[in-house]
């Protein structure tokens, strides 16, 4: 897996490279060739994360391998690699083709299954594997870390 990180701080962007490759080896160890482009940026409070597949002229648009992940980098840091989880789902649901967006139609396939129109992101089966598994993936990554005893790992109350 090749990762490319733009923007954010010298520390953002150490824990983003390691989580991205752990998120790797636990979703799709065996899949080669995926190329993420992380931006640490401001996103102004329009979301936490966001997750584009992005296809060249030959490549199956339906199992893309490069992506462009955008964090906000406004969040706290655990809120922060919380979403880089949470995106990385969907990196990983592209690429296995779990998920497929078709630009001409504006129909959306999930796991086979097309959906003519698209339900309230709250509704979405991809956002629902995504937020099933962001937080698992970030206590794990932290526990293999040995991150846990750091401030910034622990729930704001």
């Amino acid at each position: 897996m090749r990762v490319t990180i733009q923007g954010g701080t010298k520390s953002q962007k150490k824990y983003v490279r390691s989580a991205v490759k752990f998120c790797q080896k636990k979703l799709m160890p065996r899949m080669l060739g995926i190329h993420v482009n992380v931006k640490i940026a401001d996103l102004k409070g329009k979301a936490l994360g966001y997750c584009l597949p992005l296809v060249d002229d030959g490549e199956r648009s339906d199992r893309p391998r490069y992506f462009e992940v955008e964090v906000c980098s406004k969040s706290k840091l655990r809120t922060l690699l919380v979403a880089l989880c949470h995106e990385m789902v969907h990196v990983k649901q592209y690429a296995r083709g779990e998920l497929y967006e078709s630009q001409l139609t504006d129909k959306t396939r999930w796991q086979g299954k097309w959906m003519s129109k698209h339900p309230d992101y709250w509704e979405c089966p991809w956002e629902w594997d995504a937020m099933g598994r962001e937080h698992a993936l970030f206590i794990t990554w932290c526990e293999k870390n040995d991150f846990g005893k750091l401030n910034w790992t622990q729930i704001d109350e």
